[in-house]
């Protein structure tokens, strides 16, 4: 069986092009806006309904 030659240069190398081009996006994170803004909506619901019963 041959083995392939491990190249630590060129594997870290590698990396380091994806680690740069993986760059996190700054911004708002849409999913947990959207999960509030549905969270406030069902309180605000709650809160006109406990109203109405009195």
């Amino acid at each position: 069986m041959s083995q392939t030659p491990n190249d630590p240069a060129g594997t870290t190398h590698q990396f380091q092009n994806f680690a740069n081009q993986a760059q996190p996006k700054s911004g708002p994170n849409v999913g947990m806006i959207v999960g509030i803004v549905a969270v406030v909506a069902v309180v605000v619901v709650l809160a006109v309904a406990v109203l109405m019963m009195m």
